[in-house]
């Protein structure tokens, strides 16, 4: 029998660097200097990042950790964009025929990116993930589970690190299960502020989750790709009094002693606020989950590590 995947104990947390004025979706990257900036930041307690696409950015982030000589092991994933409309999603709309097919010329060249990157830093990239919550039923880039399936045999083809695929944990609880043997490891997602936990019942929301899972894959590793708190919100899917740094920093500690004591890799969600998502309202809460806020200073959470950027 095959012996089950194993990852060496670190910190580790999601890798997303957009700062004012920056947008993944109008090509405004972060620069070289303000990488190496995060970084330098990250280096101090994180050994893992988990990057989202292969876009400019995250050719620019494989280039500063090789260049300087971080020391940080890398999930590079790949962003699939929609194959199929989901009239699920609450706020999607529908694209056409030719705006699907463009989405999906797109998803094979973001593939090839994946697996020339991987290739060009084997030191680096420690797993690919190919695609990020394509197919939970609220999704706005749905991608068919037999897609998946093809775009996870493609990569596994043409890299030799472990190949994974990140979604919220629902959908490996039933409609993942033939995708499930196509790869190395499952990469899960957690949030119970979304699902309206208070802090004192999060963690153990957090472990059910794992669980729910874990008892159909037995022989399947599992890691948690996202977990975290957000620090404010204008009461869209979230209750403002539910979303503080107070509540973050609770539900943190919490979360990193069970990852410690039950050996489950746990990638927090994440480094940095960003700006870019969400509406244009300033607390759209998906613009402020970030350990350090889109200035780089830390939140309450990280006030004892890096006491000294402060003010």
């Amino acid at each position: 029998m095959k012996p089950m995947l194993q990852f060496a104990p670190g910190n580790a947390i999601c890798y997303s660097g957009y700062r004012r004025n920056q947008n993944p979706g109008d090509q405004t990257y972060p620069s070289v200097d303000e990488i190496r900036e995060d970084l330098m930041i990250l280096s101090r307690h994180w050994q893992y990042l988990r990057l989202y696409d292969c876009s400019l950015h995250a050719e620019r982030v494989l280039q500063v950790i090789q260049d300087e000589g971080f020391g940080f092991k890398v999930m590079l994933g790949a962003y699939l964009g929609a194959e199929v409309n989901n009239p699920q999603c609450p706020w999607g709309t529908p694209l056409s025929e030719a705006a699907l097919q463009a989405s999906m010329q797109a998803n094979a060249l973001e593939v090839q990116r994946l697996v020339q990157l991987a290739n060009l830093y084997p030191d680096t990239v420690f797993s690919v993930a190919v695609g990020n919550e394509a197919t939970v039923d609220w999704t706005d880039h749905l991608v068919p589970v037999e897609r998946m399936i093809d775009y996870v045999r493609q990569v596994k083809a043409g890299v030799r690190q472990p190949v994974t695929f990140c979604e919220n944990y629902v959908p490996w609880q039933h409609k993942l299960a033939d995708l499930v043997p196509e790869l190395d490891f499952l990469s899960l997602h957690t949030y119970p502020v979304w699902e309206y936990k208070q802090v004192h019942e999060a963690l153990a929301y957090t472990i059910d989750n794992v669980q729910s899972v874990a008892t159909l894959y037995p022989d399947k590793p599992i890691v948690i790709t996202e977990a975290g708190w957000a620090t404010q919100s204008n009461g869209r899917g979230i209750q403002p009094d539910n979303a503080s740094q107070r509540l973050q920093a609770v539900y943190y500690e919490a979360l990193m002693q069970w990852s410690r004591e039950s050996g489950t890799l746990v990638f927090v969600f994440e480094a940095f606020d960003e700006p870019w998502k969400g509406s244009p309202d300033p607390l759209e809460p998906e613009k402020h989950w970030g350990l350090f806020d889109v200035d780089r200073r830390p939140k309450q959470v990280m006030q004892g590590l890096f006491a000294e950027r402060l003010g």
